[in-house]
């Protein structure tokens, strides 16, 4: 059987930042991986990141587009029967940041994948910077898709102040709470926090060992599409200056709407680099290729007041 991993994680948590970690990792113990990037989105843009991965011992399949659930859960079905029969020995689901994970165990329980495929380990990635207070919708989801977690790894844990990534650790447990989930995470025993740069190979087997929890908790229906919007502006050809200003100017204007994350991808005279931001961070970091797109992701999204800040008329919207 292909043994399968869930890599689950809240919008911009670092799911993609940890996927090659852990797909170098696993390279270099001999396994062969496939990568499928599950993404509502209609511009996939992970997948611009894991590029480098390519290669004899890994490659990326995508879900993509937005989509009905039912329609979505075929697509990933037919994904998986096709992997299934390329003798991987491990398949990485990296689900979009809205993603039910439901839909994930009721398409593995099927037939014939409950045949071919074994759940592995289910990975949450939780971001230590996580605001304080997020949505009904926004706290339903963070819980859901940490619940059945073998393992929590924090990110960003080196930007944390004192006390804040125990805190976060704590709203977790409060939204797994509130959607009357048993399940609960614990710093010493099923969470780990630490700078990514710092993990050490017992770091590495620890996550590759954790397993998942079976955990039930209480369903919060609601269209996460409409909960959630992504939208997607090409090819602005802003400077980074320019780029982290709007940012600013975006965070910082209510009219705009709830704006969780920015992600922007523009190329400079060193090269691609990527733009992460969130009300209180930004981040900026060399990728290896990439396309010009500005992406925001948030609640109650304005068009137009976001378009006034970036300068651009038109944009697709998730």
């Amino acid at each position: 059987m292909v043994q399968v991993d869930l890599i689950t994680g809240f919008l911009g948590a670092g799911k993609t930042t940890f996927l090659r970690k852990y797909v170098h990792w696993l390279n270099a113990r001999g396994q062969r991986v496939c990568i499928l990037e599950n993404d509502f989105g209609a511009v996939n843009v992970d997948v611009m990141l894991l590029q480098d991965l390519l290669g004899d011992n890994c490659d990326i399949e995508t879900i993509s587009g937005g989509c009905d659930c039912d329609t979505h859960q075929r697509r990933m079905r037919t994904k998986l029967i096709s992997l299934a029969m390329q003798g991987f020995d491990r398949v990485l689901v990296e689900p979009s940041g809205i993603f039910d994970v439901d839909d994930f165990y009721d398409v593995r329980g099927e037939e014939p994948l409950d045949r071919w495929y074994t759940l592995g380990n289910v990975i949450a990635i939780v971001d230590a910077l996580l605001e304080t207070q997020l949505s009904p919708q926004g706290e339903y989801l963070l819980a859901s898709e940490a619940a059945s977690a073998g393992m929590v790894l924090m990110s960003r844990c080196q930007l944390a102040a004192p006390g804040q990534a125990e805190a976060t650790l704590a709203h977790l447990n409060r939204a797994l709470e509130a959607c009357h989930c048993a399940r609960r995470f614990a710093a010493d025993t099923d969470a780990l926090c630490k700078p990514w740069d710092a993990l050490t190979d017992a770091d590495m087997q620890r996550l590759d060992s954790c397993g998942h929890c079976q955990a039930s908790y209480v369903k919060l229906h609601f269209d996460e599409h409409k909960a959630f919007t992504s939208l997607y502006f090409m090819e602005l050809h802003l400077t980074l200056p320019q780029l982290q200003d709007a940012a600013r100017a975006l965070f910082a204007d209510p009219a705009c709407g709830h704006i969780l994350r920015i992600k922007g991808f523009l190329q400079t005279v060193d090269g691609w680099c990527e733009l992460n931001a969130t009300r209180d961070t930004m981040h900026v970091e060399p990728i290896p290729d990439g396309q010009e797109v500005l992406i925001i992701i948030g609640e109650e999204l304005d068009r137009s007041a976001i378009e006034a800040h970036i300068g651009q008329k038109t944009a697709d919207q998730e």
